[in-house]
Protein backbone atom coordinates (compact mmCIF):
# COMPACT_ATOMS: atom_id res chain seq x y z
CA UNK A 1 0.00 0.00 0.00
CA UNK A 2 1.37 3.36 -1.22
CA UNK A 3 1.99 5.61 1.63
CA UNK A 4 0.28 8.75 2.09
CA UNK A 5 1.39 11.87 0.00
CA UNK A 6 4.00 14.52 1.11
CA UNK A 7 2.69 18.32 0.71
CA UNK A 8 5.57 20.12 -0.87
CA UNK A 9 4.89 23.65 -1.26
CA UNK A 10 7.17 26.29 -3.20
CA UNK A 11 6.57 29.82 -2.16
CA UNK A 12 7.53 31.53 -5.01
CA UNK A 13 7.74 35.31 -5.92
CA UNK A 14 8.71 37.68 -8.77
CA UNK A 15 12.34 37.37 -9.85
CA UNK A 16 13.06 33.90 -8.45
CA UNK A 17 15.92 32.38 -9.41
CA UNK A 18 14.87 29.66 -12.19
CA UNK A 19 17.38 26.83 -10.99
CA UNK A 20 16.42 27.41 -7.10
CA UNK A 21 13.02 25.73 -8.21
CA UNK A 22 13.46 23.27 -11.13
CA UNK A 23 15.96 21.52 -9.57
CA UNK A 24 14.16 20.30 -6.70
CA UNK A 25 11.30 20.25 -8.85
CA UNK A 26 12.84 17.63 -10.61
CA UNK A 27 14.54 15.46 -7.78
CA UNK A 28 10.40 15.48 -6.42
CA UNK A 29 9.60 14.21 -9.91
CA UNK A 30 11.81 11.44 -10.56
CA UNK A 31 11.28 10.41 -6.70
CA UNK A 32 7.30 9.83 -7.68
CA UNK A 33 8.87 7.60 -10.33
CA UNK A 34 10.99 5.50 -8.24
CA UNK A 35 8.28 4.86 -5.61
CA UNK A 36 8.21 8.38 -3.47
CA UNK A 37 4.49 10.18 -3.20
CA UNK A 38 4.98 13.87 -2.91
CA UNK A 39 2.13 16.31 -3.80
CA UNK A 40 3.82 19.39 -5.18
CA UNK A 41 2.32 22.62 -5.26
CA UNK A 42 3.91 25.86 -6.68
CA UNK A 43 2.42 29.31 -4.43
CA UNK A 44 2.19 32.86 -5.44
CA UNK A 45 0.78 35.42 -2.86
CA UNK A 46 -2.10 35.85 -5.35
CA UNK A 47 -1.74 32.63 -7.52
CA UNK A 48 -0.80 34.24 -10.44
CA UNK A 49 2.83 33.56 -12.64
CA UNK A 50 5.85 34.63 -10.81
CA UNK A 51 8.60 36.05 -13.20
CA UNK A 52 12.02 35.04 -12.80
CA UNK A 53 15.72 35.54 -13.57
CA UNK A 54 15.71 33.35 -16.37
CA UNK A 55 13.37 34.59 -18.82
CA UNK A 56 11.27 32.40 -18.49
CA UNK A 57 7.85 33.47 -16.37
CA UNK A 58 6.28 30.41 -13.94
CA UNK A 59 2.95 29.24 -13.79
CA UNK A 60 1.66 28.19 -10.36
CA UNK A 61 -0.66 26.20 -9.01
CA UNK A 62 -2.33 28.07 -5.94
CA UNK A 63 -2.52 31.26 -4.32
CA UNK A 64 -1.30 31.67 -0.97
CA UNK A 65 -5.08 31.65 0.61
CA UNK A 66 -5.37 28.24 -1.27
CA UNK A 67 -2.64 26.32 0.53
CA UNK A 68 -3.68 23.32 2.15
CA UNK A 69 -3.75 23.51 5.61
CA UNK A 70 -0.92 20.96 6.61
CA UNK A 71 2.19 21.33 4.99
CA UNK A 72 4.99 19.03 4.95
CA UNK A 73 7.59 20.71 3.36
CA UNK A 74 7.89 24.50 2.47
CA UNK A 75 10.48 25.18 0.37
CA UNK A 76 11.57 29.24 0.07
CA UNK A 77 14.19 29.86 -3.25
CA UNK A 78 16.61 32.12 -3.64
CA UNK A 79 15.95 35.25 -6.06
CA UNK A 80 16.92 38.77 -6.60
CA UNK A 81 15.50 42.08 -5.88
CA UNK A 82 11.88 42.98 -7.92
CA UNK A 83 14.18 46.08 -9.32
CA UNK A 84 17.78 44.82 -9.84
CA UNK A 85 19.19 44.78 -13.52
CA UNK A 86 22.34 42.94 -14.18
CA UNK A 87 25.34 44.65 -15.58
CA UNK A 88 28.15 43.53 -16.77
CA UNK A 89 31.69 44.76 -15.29
CA UNK A 90 29.46 46.90 -12.34
CA UNK A 91 27.76 43.63 -10.87
CA UNK A 92 29.64 40.42 -10.43
CA UNK A 93 26.93 38.95 -8.21
CA UNK A 94 23.19 39.96 -7.77
CA UNK A 95 21.88 41.37 -4.37
CA UNK A 96 20.87 39.93 -1.41
CA UNK A 97 16.77 39.78 -1.53
CA UNK A 98 16.63 41.83 1.45
CA UNK A 99 13.08 41.89 3.38
CA UNK A 100 12.08 45.34 2.03
CA UNK A 101 12.80 44.17 -1.40
CA UNK A 102 10.65 40.75 -1.46
CA UNK A 103 7.93 41.71 0.63
CA UNK A 104 5.54 38.86 -0.97
CA UNK A 105 7.85 36.20 0.53
CA UNK A 106 8.28 37.31 3.72
CA UNK A 107 4.24 37.12 3.97
CA UNK A 108 4.04 33.61 2.51
CA UNK A 109 6.73 32.34 4.66
CA UNK A 110 5.36 33.72 7.75
CA UNK A 111 2.14 32.39 7.17
CA UNK A 112 3.13 29.25 5.89
CA UNK A 113 6.09 28.29 8.06
CA UNK A 114 4.21 27.60 11.08
CA UNK A 115 1.81 24.73 9.17
CA UNK A 116 4.90 23.05 7.58
CA UNK A 117 6.53 20.15 9.37
CA UNK A 118 10.09 21.30 8.17
CA UNK A 119 10.99 24.13 6.14
CA UNK A 120 14.08 24.74 3.81
CA UNK A 121 15.59 27.19 1.36
CA UNK A 122 17.94 26.78 -1.31
CA UNK A 123 20.15 29.75 -1.86
CA UNK A 124 19.43 33.20 -0.41
CA UNK A 125 15.98 32.35 0.11
CA UNK A 126 17.43 31.97 3.35
CA UNK A 127 17.68 35.87 4.49
CA UNK A 128 13.58 35.56 4.19
CA UNK A 129 14.10 32.96 7.10
CA UNK A 130 16.90 34.82 8.63
CA UNK A 131 14.77 38.29 8.71
CA UNK A 132 11.76 36.02 10.23
CA UNK A 133 13.94 34.90 13.21
CA UNK A 134 13.53 31.66 12.61
CA UNK A 135 17.05 30.86 11.96
CA UNK A 136 17.35 32.61 15.43
CA UNK A 137 20.36 30.72 17.68
CA UNK A 138 20.69 27.87 14.51
CA UNK A 139 23.21 27.47 12.22
CA UNK A 140 22.57 27.90 8.38
CA UNK A 141 24.26 28.55 4.97
CA UNK A 142 23.61 30.54 1.83
CA UNK A 143 25.70 31.12 -1.56
CA UNK A 144 28.94 31.49 -1.00
CA UNK A 145 28.98 34.95 -2.40
CA UNK A 146 26.40 35.87 0.29
CA UNK A 147 27.70 34.19 3.33
CA UNK A 148 29.54 37.01 4.81
CA UNK A 149 26.32 39.18 4.15
CA UNK A 150 24.08 36.47 6.08
CA UNK A 151 26.51 36.92 8.77
CA UNK A 152 26.62 40.55 9.23
CA UNK A 153 22.78 41.11 8.89
CA UNK A 154 21.63 38.42 11.01
CA UNK A 155 24.75 38.53 13.98
CA UNK A 156 22.36 35.60 15.58
CA UNK A 157 22.49 33.38 12.95
CA UNK A 158 25.79 30.98 13.04
CA UNK A 159 26.69 30.68 9.04
CA UNK A 160 28.73 27.99 7.62
CA UNK A 161 30.00 29.37 4.61
CA UNK A 162 31.42 25.86 3.04
CA UNK A 163 28.52 23.16 3.20
CA UNK A 164 26.14 22.62 0.45
CA UNK A 165 23.02 22.49 3.00
CA UNK A 166 22.78 22.78 6.47
CA UNK A 167 20.14 21.29 8.85
CA UNK A 168 19.27 22.41 12.62
CA UNK A 169 16.03 21.56 13.86
CA UNK A 170 13.09 21.44 11.40
CA UNK A 171 15.19 24.22 9.26
CA UNK A 172 17.69 23.22 6.23
CA UNK A 173 19.08 25.91 4.43
CA UNK A 174 21.31 25.04 1.38
CA UNK A 175 23.45 26.90 -0.64
CA UNK A 176 23.70 28.39 -4.05
CA UNK A 177 21.51 27.58 -7.30
CA UNK A 178 22.43 23.86 -8.19
CA UNK A 179 22.82 23.05 -4.28
CA UNK A 180 19.12 22.92 -4.47
CA UNK A 181 19.80 19.25 -6.12
CA UNK A 182 21.49 18.11 -3.10
CA UNK A 183 19.62 19.63 -0.72
CA UNK A 184 16.25 17.73 -2.27
CA UNK A 185 18.12 14.61 -2.66
CA UNK A 186 18.89 14.48 0.69
CA UNK A 187 15.40 15.54 1.57
CA UNK A 188 13.96 12.54 -0.29
CA UNK A 189 16.39 9.95 1.46
CA UNK A 190 15.12 11.17 4.62
CA UNK A 191 11.76 10.29 3.58
CA UNK A 192 11.81 7.35 1.66
CA UNK A 193 15.16 6.21 2.08
CA UNK A 194 18.59 5.73 0.33
CA UNK A 195 17.79 3.33 -2.07
CA UNK A 196 15.29 5.77 -3.65
CA UNK A 197 17.57 8.67 -3.76
CA UNK A 198 20.43 6.98 -4.93
CA UNK A 199 18.15 6.04 -8.21
CA UNK A 200 17.05 9.33 -8.53
CA UNK A 201 20.74 10.34 -8.58
CA UNK A 202 21.76 7.85 -10.87
CA UNK A 203 18.82 9.10 -13.08
CA UNK A 204 19.75 12.66 -12.46
CA UNK A 205 23.37 11.88 -13.45
CA UNK A 206 24.44 13.61 -10.05
CA UNK A 207 26.16 12.32 -7.25
CA UNK A 208 23.95 11.53 -4.45
CA UNK A 209 25.96 12.95 -2.13
CA UNK A 210 28.15 15.84 -4.03
CA UNK A 211 32.02 15.32 -2.60
CA UNK A 212 33.12 18.49 -0.83
CA UNK A 213 31.35 21.94 0.17
CA UNK A 214 30.95 25.20 -2.08
CA UNK A 215 34.29 26.38 -0.41
CA UNK A 216 35.44 24.49 -3.15
CA UNK A 217 33.91 27.03 -5.75
CA UNK A 218 34.74 29.55 -3.81
CA UNK A 219 38.15 29.58 -1.78
CA UNK A 220 39.30 32.85 -3.34
CA UNK A 221 36.09 34.62 -2.27
CA UNK A 222 36.35 34.95 1.25
CA UNK A 223 37.80 38.25 0.71
CA UNK A 224 36.91 41.02 2.56
CA UNK A 225 36.29 42.63 0.44
CA UNK A 226 36.34 42.90 -3.76
CA UNK A 227 39.92 41.20 -5.23
CA UNK A 228 41.87 43.32 -7.55
CA UNK A 229 42.86 41.58 -10.75
CA UNK A 230 46.54 41.04 -10.26
CA UNK A 231 45.57 39.29 -7.24
CA UNK A 232 42.79 37.17 -8.58
CA UNK A 233 45.03 35.68 -11.10
CA UNK A 234 47.19 34.56 -8.23
CA UNK A 235 44.37 33.02 -5.95
CA UNK A 236 42.72 31.59 -9.54
CA UNK A 237 46.20 29.97 -10.25
CA UNK A 238 46.74 28.28 -6.84
CA UNK A 239 42.88 26.64 -7.21
CA UNK A 240 43.04 25.65 -10.72
CA UNK A 241 46.66 23.44 -9.89
CA UNK A 242 47.18 23.12 -6.30
CA UNK A 243 49.87 20.78 -6.26
CA UNK A 244 52.32 23.86 -8.21
CA UNK A 245 54.74 25.48 -6.21
CA UNK A 246 52.79 28.18 -4.55
CA UNK A 247 55.28 29.74 -2.32
CA UNK A 248 55.09 32.93 -1.33
CA UNK A 249 58.36 33.67 -3.08
CA UNK A 250 57.28 32.13 -6.36
CA UNK A 251 53.64 33.76 -5.90
CA UNK A 252 55.54 37.12 -5.52
CA UNK A 253 57.13 36.54 -8.82
CA UNK A 254 54.44 35.64 -10.60
CA UNK A 255 52.42 39.09 -9.47
CA UNK A 256 55.99 40.90 -9.94
CA UNK A 257 55.84 42.26 -5.85
CA UNK A 258 57.38 41.91 -3.22
CA UNK A 259 57.51 39.01 -0.86
CA UNK A 260 56.24 41.98 1.80
CA UNK A 261 54.09 43.24 -0.56
CA UNK A 262 52.44 40.48 -1.20
CA UNK A 263 51.66 39.06 2.15
CA UNK A 264 49.55 42.68 2.89
CA UNK A 265 47.98 42.23 -0.67
CA UNK A 266 46.46 39.29 1.12
CA UNK A 267 46.35 40.35 4.32
CA UNK A 268 44.29 43.28 3.05
CA UNK A 269 42.17 42.05 0.53
CA UNK A 270 41.73 38.22 1.48
CA UNK A 271 41.84 38.00 5.34
CA UNK A 272 44.17 35.64 5.38
CA UNK A 273 48.42 34.52 4.79
CA UNK A 274 49.42 33.52 1.45
CA UNK A 275 50.21 30.04 2.90
CA UNK A 276 46.96 29.79 5.04
CA UNK A 277 44.60 30.43 1.34
CA UNK A 278 47.25 28.04 -0.22
CA UNK A 279 46.41 25.40 2.52
CA UNK A 280 43.13 25.92 2.28
CA UNK A 281 43.05 25.18 -1.44
CA UNK A 282 45.02 22.36 -1.20
CA UNK A 283 42.12 20.78 1.27
CA UNK A 284 39.67 21.30 -0.69
CA UNK A 285 41.55 19.80 -4.15
CA UNK A 286 42.15 16.72 -1.63
CA UNK A 287 38.42 16.56 -0.16
CA UNK A 288 37.67 16.33 -3.57
CA UNK A 289 40.07 13.56 -4.79
CA UNK A 290 38.90 11.79 -1.52
CA UNK A 291 35.29 11.53 -2.62
CA UNK A 292 35.58 10.96 -6.50
CA UNK A 293 38.57 8.87 -7.11
CA UNK A 294 40.30 6.06 -5.84
CA UNK A 295 43.65 7.14 -5.78
CA UNK A 296 45.63 6.16 -2.62
CA UNK A 297 46.23 8.73 0.39
CA UNK A 298 49.93 9.05 -1.12
CA UNK A 299 48.68 10.12 -5.06
CA UNK A 300 45.95 12.49 -3.70
CA UNK A 301 48.62 14.02 -1.21
CA UNK A 302 51.10 14.49 -4.48
CA UNK A 303 47.96 15.68 -6.61
CA UNK A 304 46.74 18.45 -4.13
CA UNK A 305 50.20 20.21 -3.63
CA UNK A 306 50.86 17.93 0.07
CA UNK A 307 53.75 16.22 -0.47
CA UNK A 308 53.52 13.10 1.34
CA UNK A 309 50.21 11.28 2.85
CA UNK A 310 51.71 12.27 6.56
CA UNK A 311 50.92 16.12 6.03
CA UNK A 312 47.87 15.52 4.65
CA UNK A 313 46.68 13.75 7.63
CA UNK A 314 48.04 16.10 9.79
CA UNK A 315 46.03 18.80 8.36
CA UNK A 316 42.57 17.06 7.68
CA UNK A 317 43.11 16.33 11.68
CA UNK A 318 43.93 20.14 11.90
CA UNK A 319 41.07 21.64 9.98
CA UNK A 320 38.28 19.07 10.05
CA UNK A 321 39.22 17.12 12.73
CA UNK A 322 38.97 13.33 10.98
CA UNK A 323 41.56 11.75 9.27
CA UNK A 324 41.00 11.39 5.10
CA UNK A 325 40.10 7.84 5.39
CA UNK A 326 37.28 8.92 7.62
CA UNK A 327 36.80 11.77 5.42
CA UNK A 328 36.19 9.47 2.46
CA UNK A 329 34.03 6.70 4.08
CA UNK A 330 31.85 10.01 5.01
CA UNK A 331 30.27 10.22 1.66
CA UNK A 332 28.04 7.92 1.68
CA UNK A 333 24.83 9.44 3.07
CA UNK A 334 23.66 12.90 2.73
CA UNK A 335 22.90 13.28 6.20
CA UNK A 336 19.27 14.96 6.61
CA UNK A 337 17.89 13.48 9.82
CA UNK A 338 14.08 11.77 9.56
Amino acid sequence: MRSAARTVVFALYNKVTLQDVAAPLEIFARANDFGANYRVLLASPTGQPVGTTAYAKLDVDVALAEVPREIDTLLVPGGVPADFTFTPGLHDIPEEPTPDCVPDAMKMVAELAPRARRVASVCTGSFVLAALGLLDGRRATTHWAHCQTLGRSYPQVEVDPDSLFVQDGRYITGAGITAGIDLALALVESDYGPNVARRVARWMVVFLQRPGGQAQFSVWAEAAQPVSGGLREILDSVVADPGADHSTAAMAGRAVVSERHLVRMFRDQVGMTPARFVEKARLEAAKVLLATSDHSQDAVARRAGFGTSDTLRRTFRRNLGVSPGVYRNRFRTTGIDQ
